[in-house]
């Protein structure tokens, strides 16, 4: 019979019957476990883990067992042991057991924890996917819901814009129409109010008292007119955008004086109403528009006097919180509170006796509340029915515009940026090419009117001048043609940028380049990088062995904002050109020590000056086959005969121009 686990090494071992009584056991049994024959294999068993030794039995009666662990009660205390199991041929179950060290269990205790976090990653990992999928799922569909809204924002600004359009085209229409009547009354206007005037001054035909009397109607009703027409053509220039800002320096006490001459001529002869107008506590410099301040108070002051039947009109100006305070206070018919609103929309008039009976078109308040707008502040009524009302203009004493205007004067020139000369009326448009020409590396100063383009030129020389002829009140036509007439300015070039079509006008005058507004920021750009000259300056090389045309050269070039070098030979002109790099050369044709093809062949050949302009000066009558040759390398050939400042000036700017901007602009 084969004897259980032949050839396997042995530490315990025992056989049981099939009730699990212990039959044999042998002597390392009974020294490690406290086995004994007669005893049941599960007396060994620790509290708790009988079933495992009884499964043990029974799962050997169907095969081999190897490795199975038990927990074992030994006379040493408790252990853990893995146990092989084998049937015998009699039925019995043979056991052989082997003890386990504790390193082991330690080890396998580990690697059990380690299997157990495993698993929890696991399923936190399998959790966090779920998520991650929900989310993903979720941003899917929120994806597709912000696809979906944007299209109907889209097609909701497409809408829009076109009802955007189609408004600007009616408000255009509308200020055309207004502007157009308004202008179309003018004559008919003047003649009326001439046409009174000749008749009330007539000595000739003299008028009797009835008639002068309804010439006197006549008349008021033709100023009726007038002020009517103007406020009309006002208010559409504003709504249009088209009102300049005329700002001017004054002070309170001037403009109060001003007033004083204005208003007063308002109140009729023998009227009950009586308009005083304060002297300022304390004087005010004033920088803004004089005139839109002076039509506004006007403005009020008309209306004042037409709703007071008695009592008196105020006018008084102080300081207060950094702006100027301008009020108009009455003791006139009042307004009620639901009309507050109501009288500064346009056209529109409150209905009352005295509003019937003083007539007017509705336009000076609205027309009051936008020029107030404009220079910078705000129009406000406090009114009591009955009693009379208050009307407040708070405006800064300089305009912001001109603020802005002021410090963007103030900035010191930078030495590294080239300065450019913008004249321009229009704060919007200065700050516009303020922003462009930062980025290209250019400076820009500001003049808003001729004038003070006129004295910024006394101590700065601009590498241009962008010009617009059509500023509000005066022509800058004289302005380009004396820029164009004085040695000292004849030479920057001038870039006009203005509403009207008059680019032929413009060329005749000087003018080196003309466009239309508005103007597109990458070619105004780059046409005033091949116009300017460079705060570093250009450098222009005389390569002539005559010190006479070096001479005449330095005196025509004289005042000019280019560096001049000279050499008095051809090597040492190619010499100083591989080591100053400028960026035009003059050559004489005719050289003692070498001809201008040898000094040409030199430039050409060598990589640091081989892009260099070369413009050949001569008296000497060129052969067809010279010309050729000097028509490839060269930018242009001058006859020493015709040579001045301008035509070398003009060379010189061609060539740079030609070369791409050879030198750079910081």
């Amino acid at each position: 019979m084969k004897k259980p686990f032949a050839g396997r090494r042995r530490e315990v071992e025992l056989i049981c019957d099939e009730a699990g009584g212990i039959v044999d056991c042998a002597e390392s049994a009974a020294e490690l476990l406290g086995a004994q024959v007669g005893a049941r294999f599960d007396s060994l068993a620790l509290d708790g883990t009988v079933a495992k030794f009884a499964a043990l039995l029974e799962k050997a009666k169907s095969g081999p067992v190897e490795d199975w662990e038990l927990s074992v009660n030994t006379p040493g205390g408790p252990a853990t042991m893995l146990f092989h199991a084998e049937r015998t041929g009699d039925g019995r179950v043979a056991l052989l057991g082997f003890k386990v060290p504790e390193r082991f269990l330690t080890a396998k205790a580990l690697v059990d924890g380690a299997v157990d976090d495993v698993f929890e990653l696991n399923r936190q990992v399998a959790k966090q996917k779920r998520e991650l999928e929900q989310k993903h799922a979720e941003l899917v569909e929120t994806h597709q819901q912000l696809k979906d809204s944007n299209r109907g924002v889209l097609a909701l600004h497409a809408e829009l814009e076109d009802k955007s359009v189609s408004l600007r085209h009616n408000n255009e229409l509308k200020s055309r129409l207004v502007a157009n009547v308004s202008h179309e009354f003018r004559t008919p206007r003047h003649t009326i109010l001439g046409l009174s005037k000749l008749l009330v001054s007539s000595p000739s035909e003299p008028l009797s008292e009835e008639q002068k009397k309804q010439v006197g109607f006549i008349r008021a009703s033709a100023e009726e007119l007038t002020a009517m027409v103007n406020d009309l053509l006002d208010l559409s220039k504003a709504e249009a955008g088209r009102l300049h800002l005329r700002p001017e320096k004054f002070t309170a006490t001037h403009f109060v004086s001003s007033l004083r001459g204005m208003l007063t001529p308002l109140v009729p002869e023998g009227s009950k109403v009586s308009l005083s107008i304060a002297w300022p506590p304390e004087d005010v410099n004033f920088e803004t528009d004089q005139g839109k301040l002076s039509q506004i108070v006007r403005n009020l002051v008309s209306n004042a006097l037409k709703f007071t039947e008695r009592g008196g009109v105020k006018v008084a100006l102080r300081s207060k919180d950094e702006l100027v305070h301008l009020t108009v206070e009455d003791t006139g018919i009042g307004i009620a509170p639901e009309n507050i609103d109501v009288i500064f929309e346009e056209f529109t008039q409150i209905d009352s006796p005295l509003q019937r009976k003083v007539k007017g078109t509705g336009l000076g308040l609205s027309l009051s509340r936008k020029l107030a707008e404009i220079l910078g502040g705000s129009l406000e009524v406090e009114s009591t029915l009955g009693k009379g009302t208050k009307f407040t203009l708070a405006v800064p004493p300089v305009h912001p515009e001109v603020k802005e205007l002021n410090s963007l004067k103030a900035k010191p020139l930078d030495p590294e940026r080239a300065p450019v000369l913008v004249v321009e009326d229009d704060r919007k448009t200065i700050f516009i090419y303020e922003k462009y020409l930062a980025m290209a590396g250019l400076q820009v100063v500001p003049a808003r009117t001729v004038d003070d383009a006129r004295e910024l030129l006394k101590t700065l020389r601009p590498s241009a001048i962008v010009l617009d002829v059509m500023l509000e009140g005066e022509t800058t036509w004289q302005f380009l043609a004396d820029l164009k007439r004085t040695p000292e300015t004849a030479d920057i070039p001038v870039l006009v940028v203005t509403v009207t079509n008059r680019a032929m006008k413009a060329r005749a005058l000087g003018a080196d380049e003309f466009w239309l507004k508005p103007v597109d920021q990458d070619r105004l750009i780059r046409k005033l990088k091949s116009l300017s000259t460079t705060s570093k300056q250009a450098k222009v090389l005389i390569i002539d062995d005559d010190e006479r045309s070096r001479y005449l050269m330095r005196q025509l070039l004289q005042g000019s904002p280019y560096q001049l070098g000279e050499a008095s030979s051809g090597p040492e002109g190619v010499a100083l050109a591989r080591e100053q790099r400028p960026n035009v050369i003059f050559l004489d044709f005719l050289l003692k020590d070498i001809t201008a093809f040898d000094v040409l062949d030199e430039l050409k050949s060598d990589p640091r000056t081989r892009g260099i302009p070369v413009i050949i000066i001569t008296s000497h009558v060129l052969d067809p086959d010279q010309k050729t040759r000097l028509a490839k390398e060269t930018e242009a050939v001058v006859s020493k005969d015709m040579l001045s400042r301008e035509l070398a000036i003009n060379r010189i700017r061609d060539a740079l121009k030609k070369a791409g901007g050879a030198f750079p602009i910081s």
